[in-house]
């Protein structure tokens, strides 16, 4: 949101009451307190009449730094997001006449008494980030304020799109010359955020669009730290856009709380942040596995299901997962959480037969109850269903007719739904597809009183822990799964997550990337996408290089809106060996159940680390500033590099940072560097090997999930400098084997203390 004309001026109808000095500076307990009054304090009679800010210090964990602004201290509408992290910091602190400084682990906070007004923000010496003149500040607004506020047309939003509220705080941090901004959530815009107004507000606006499903008012810098400002409402940034040298961040209301986070690398910053608001839950190794599904609107039942799933084995494709997205219930009951038994006449039986194929099932579901349905009267006359001002239950017809929203604050209606879910649990269901969540009413009362604008984004956190809970209670740890659409900050806790509707093209598909990558950069472990794009029917040439990017990610799922995603529909029997949809899918689903050893080492990483799966190239090679912009390549943990094809003839332009670089598939090695350019049949993609690793491959090719030790093959590419490398590999029942590899110069070796079937090969050789 932007208040200013300029450099100098205010919008008309704004007056911007900025902090002018740190009046005092006192030690309260473990915190440090600055009164900052909106004027410099000359005489006693300055301090009449004149709003001060409080701004307080402290520590909820070492690295990282709290700052809370307020301007009227009693407000009690502030919520921000759980913080399962949080310890006891104890920070180092000191005060004196010229200053205060709060410590916490290698980071520190220092406000300068007096004035102006500065605070700053130091690493081991080095400023990180400063708080300077004009940064902090109260904005008022007049009736007739010229703000617009994003959304416009928002449910709750005016529709001429004035404010929500007359009062906003805003605080301004510095942005050094060269320094770029990543994350802020799933944003499919470029990856690089300066000189992008961003709005967190869960949104339902496709991924060709400005808005987003998941908002995470997080982001970091090439600078070594990051921030989050801890708010669930609706939190506008203008990143470089308003002001050119600093970012902005604003919120509603009389609290403003940010936090920063130490680095050194983004890495760094991403396992600090993620040990403060929580990591991934570890997910099943057959997750990783193709997924298909019925699509959105199109006729199936179980004879059209099991056509699909035969036709995969005919095809010896390798199949995981199987979904039934909608109309697995009856057309205007969603979510009545019952099978429509005119298409699926005997529901356990089916589910009985595709674990016999073995398969697991996943559902598509709905935190809105539709009031034709036997649910909604059960919600109803429960009072689980979120009401408005008059106590009338909240309804509308979008998607269905008549549907009511569950209240997820109300832990009665936590415990209804989850009963409706784990008796599909109980029925065979594996996995749960917890769609929506986006679109929340802000004009209604919530059971817990939770102010509405700030259930808005909160609201998707709610709904899939709810469904996660359930799935770990039923199936154990490590063993749940979702798919959810939208999410906030902590949402990376119940993975995994998919990028929304996108459309069937190559533009679309480069979107979708982006904003995989952004939201990598956001703390999320595990993320997804519809292969070959959910809107519209693909032609063959997207479906096939949208197929290899695909099973190049974490998760891997074939859906789409009303046409079916079978690879066989995208051939007409004119291709070249190896070249038709059904040949690169069986190329790419096979590759990466070979590939799983190495996979499920580098998911573990997001729970242990918070590391995520799809590593953008700036997280991995932050020294390199050939990859700052990049936003059409990235690596799988930190030693394959994919360089996905985004045309139909196959070519790529792509980077290898510098160093050795092994192709996968050829064996050729390269120095990096340096770009690349080149073309690809639809059976190929850049995937390079970095020099230094060493790659756990499988014996088999059917499945995700098998015995990784048996006729485990370990691919070794040696860097030029001797190394020692300790490789442990864990099959998904869980038994785990340590490899040591060592070169130096010409000689390669692995060893390795438990007796398995496994083998090693030297790679890197032409």
């Amino acid at each position: 949101m932007k208040f200013t004309d300029g450099f100098w001026q205010t919008r008309p109808g704004v007056t911007a009451l900025y902090a002018q000095e740190a009046y005092d500076i006192e030690r309260t307990g473990d915190s440090v307190r600055v009164t900052a009054p909106t004027r410099v304090i000359t005489s006693r009679g300055d301090t009449l009449n004149r709003p001060a800010l409080t701004v307080t210090l402290s520590s909820p964990l070492a690295g990282v730094i709290k700052v809370r602004v307020e301007n009227h201290v009693g407000s009690g509408h502030h919520r921000g997001f759980d913080m399962p992290g949080a310890r006891a910091a104890h920070p180092d602190i000191r005060i004196d006449d010229d200053e205060g400084v709060l410590t916490s682990g290698s980071l520190t906070a220092r406000v300068t008494a007096g004035s102006p007004w500065n605070l700053t923000f130091e690493s081991n010496g080095n400023v990180l980030a400063r708080s300077g003149g004009k940064s902090i500040g109260r904005m008022d607004l007049h009736q007739d304020a010229a703000i617009a506020v994003e959304p416009v047309g928002e449910v709750g939003a005016s529709a001429d799109g004035r404010p929500t509220a007359s009062r906003y705080l805003l605080s301004q941090l510095s942005l050094g010359v060269g320094e770029l901004v990543y994350g802020l959530g799933e944003r499919f815009g470029p990856l690089v955020k300066n000189g992008q107004s961003l709005d967190m507000w869960n949104s339902d606006g496709g991924t060709s669009s400005e808005q987003s499903y998941k908002n995470v008012p997080f982001y970091l810098t090439n600078r070594g730290y990051g921030v989050l400002v801890n708010h669930s409402e609706h939190v506008s940034f203008e990143v470089g856009s308003e002001t050119v040298e600093r970012v902005q961040f604003s919120v509603p209301g009389e609290v403003l709380e940010y936090l920063v986070f130490d680095g050194p690398t983004p890495a760094d910053v991403l396992e600090r942040y993620t040990a403060l608001t929580g990591r991934p839950a570890v997910v099943p190794a057959w997750s990783y596995g193709l997924w298909l599904s019925t699509s959105f609107t199109t006729d199936y039942d179980e004879k059209t299901v099991s056509s699909f799933i035969n036709g995969m084995v005919e095809r010896d494709i390798p199949l995981s997962v199987f979904h039934f997205d909608c109309f697995w219930m009856r057309e205007f009951n969603w979510t009545d959480f019952e099978w429509d038994t005119r298409v699926f006449p005997d529901p356990d039986g089916m589910l009985e037969r595709l674990h016999g194929k073995d398969l697991r099932v996943s559902v598509w579901m709905n935190p809105y109850i539709a009031q034709r349905g036997s649910a909604f009267d059960e919600a109803a006359a429960g009072g689980f269903l979120v009401k408005k001002p008059n106590g009338d239950i909240w309804q509308w017809d979008m998607w269905q007719s008549g549907m009511g929203l569950v209240d997820f604050t109300n832990p009665a209606a936590v415990a209804w739904y989850q009963g409706k879910i784990r008796t599909l649990l109980e029925q065979g269901v594996d996995a749960i597809k917890t769609d929506f969540g986006e679109r929340i009413p802000t004009d209604v009362v919530w059971h817990d009183g939770t102010d509405p604008a700030a259930m808005h984004n909160l609201y998707t956190q709610l709904y899939n822990k709810a469904v996660f809970d359930v799935l770990e209670e039923h199936r154990g740890q490590g063993e749940a799964v979702l798919f959810a659409r939208s999410a906030t900050a902590g949402g990376q806790q119940m993975p995994v997550h998919w990028g929304g509707d996108n459309s069937s093209s190559f533009e679309s598909m480069s979107e979708t990337l982006r904003g995989g990558l952004s939201l990598a950069m956001s703390g999320f472990g595990y993320w997804s996408h519809d292969i070959g794009g959910f809107e519209g029917m693909p032609e063959t040439s997207v479906f096939k290089r949208w197929v290899a990017f695909g099973l190049l990610s974490s998760h891997s799922r074939l859906h789409g809106s009303t046409s079916y995603r079978v690879p066989w529909l995208f051939d007409d029997g004119t291709e070249e060996p190896g070249q038709s949809a059904v040949d690169v899918t069986r190329t790419f689903a096979q590759l990466k159940n070979t590939l799983m050893p190495y996979l499920l080492q580098v998911g573990s990483e997001a729970n242990e680390k918070g590391l995520p799966f799809m590593r953008p190239m700036q997280l991995v090679f932050p020294d390199d500033p050939a990859v700052a912009y990049l936003d059409r390549q990235y690596m799988i943990g930190s030693q394959l590099l994919v360089a996905p094809v985004f045309s139909a003839a196959g070519h790529v332009q792509y980077y290898l940072p510098t160093g050795r670089w092994t192709n996968f598939f050829t064996n050729e090695t390269v120095d990096g560097g340096s770009w690349r350019t080149e073309t690809h049949g639809f059976d190929s993609i850049p995937l390079w090997v970095r020099e230094g690793s060493v790659i756990a491959l499988g014996a088999r090719t059917d499945r995700p999930d098998y015995d990784y030790l048996d006729g485990l093959t370990l691919a070794v590419y040696p860097s030029r400098e001797p190394e020692h490398r300790d490789i442990v590999v864990t099959s998904p029942e869980g038994a785990s084997a340590t490899f040591h590899a060592r070169w130096d110069g010409a000689d390669v070796s692995v060893e390795s203390d438990v007796e398995t079937s496994w083998t090693w090969r030297e790679a890197g050789k032409n």
